[in-house]
């Protein structure tokens, strides 16, 4: 690194709010998955208190550089009365049940995007550094509306802190299951800000189609289902990689949402968390800045260990070990209301990484990687 601010491995931004916090009886987010990578990656000595920092929660006039500050007003007012009028339900999407009313319905999404808003700031005070945002990834948000989950979009605040300080080039990737819409529509008229997201062809919110450009600031990929390693890796390669090295960022935003695992719910796609590592490895060779952040993740066993070797890829660790009781003590106190959670398979407690899921590429990616390279 070039000088002190950074040490001299990745820097990993957490908070102990998730541990606790909760969407509401029956939410895809109602279990714990950011706080047992914190808890994995220091069992395991992969992390520790040099590399660690706690995220600020951020400010409503931080929020409102890109949120509208009269949703974000209403936001607090969900929290602080537990409830919404019908005229804020309606208007902002709050109190439906995808964006349900909790707790801390302000506070966590305003952690998370602390954390993003800090990330951005001491990626731009640097030539080079990586930064790992576990809680962040909320790529779904709008500028005055919640949708699909997130409330504040800790993207977008954590792209226009580089932004505002200096970074002219940053390039946005978005390997989870769903279409990165609230990013790609924040940026739609910035040539400063290119995004690409992969994602499962027709799964909500149905947006994010092979010709659609974004008026030439966006590339998407809409993956068919049974999506696999080997295709994962084709496109990287041939696809994500030239489409960078041809728009030479200073930055690269990196999205992990883990949701196109085969052992999560929410997506027909079929990959192995060794598939979201390799291409998190190519990756981070675009840029010299790197922001990591989170995103979908519904299955809590599957979630926590890929983003735990998320953390490892980082760090030039090799992730593919077997789990010393401490650690699996961690995956065993995990619970799940859904049916595969209820006899969970021994990988879950016992390893890291998946089996690798291989296959043959077919012609359906090669037809997406000669279309979004024209």
């Amino acid at each position: 690194m070039k000088n002190s601010v950074f040490p001299a491995r990745p820097v990993m931004i957490g908070s102990e709010i998730y541990r606790n916090s909760r969407y509401g009886e029956g939410h895809p987010l109602s279990i714990e998955r950011v706080t047992p990578v914190t808890d994995l990656t220091f069992l395991l000595g992969w992390a520790d208190s040099q590399v660690f920092v706690d995220s600020p929660c951020a400010t409503p006039e931080m929020i409102s550089r890109y949120h509208d500050a009269d949703y974000v007003a209403a936001v607090q007012h969900a929290e602080k009365y537990q409830s919404v009028p019908e005229y804020f339900r309606d208007r902002y999407n709050l109190g439906t049940h995808g964006n349900p009313i909790f707790p801390e319905v302000y506070t966590r999404p305003a952690t998370a995007a602390g954390a993003s808003i800090l990330a951005g700031k001491m990626l731009s005070e640097q030539t080079e550094g990586i930064i790992y945002s576990i809680g962040g990834g909320t790529h779904h948000a709008q500028k005055a509306k919640a949708s699909g989950f997130c409330f504040f979009n800790d993207i977008v605040l954590g792209i226009l802190e580089m932004l505002d300080n200096g970074i002219e080039r940053v390039l946005y990737v978005d390997l989870d299951a769903h279409h990165g819409d609230g990013v790609q529509d924040a940026f739609v008229d910035d040539d400063r800000v290119f995004t690409i997201s992969i994602h499962e062809e027709g799964r909500w919110p149905r947006t994010g189609d092979l010709t659609d450009r974004s008026s030439g600031a966006a590339r998407n990929l809409p993956v068919p289902k049974g999506f696999n390693d080997s295709e994962l890796n084709e496109i990287i390669l041939k696809a994500i990689l030239p489409l960078g090295l041809r728009f030479r960022p200073e930055a690269i935003v990196i999205q992990m949402g883990c949701d196109g695992l085969a052992d999560d719910p929410q997506s027909k796609l079929e990959l192995s968390n060794l598939a979201l590592w390799k291409a998190l490895k190519h990756l981070t060779q675009l840029a010299s800045r790197v922001l990591v952040v989170g995103g979908g993740g519904y299955n809590p066993w599957a979630t926590a260990r890929a983003w735990s070797g998320v953390w490892a890829t980082l760090n030039n660790i090799d992730p593919v070990i077997n789990l010393p009781l401490e650690a699996t003590d961690v995956l065993k106190s995990l619970t799940w209301k859904h049916s595969r959670g209820r006899n969970p398979p021994q990988h879950w407690y016992y390893s890291i990484a998946d089996k690798p899921n291989c296959g043959i590429v077919r012609d359906a990616i090669l037809t997406i990687i000669e279309e979004v390279l024209k």
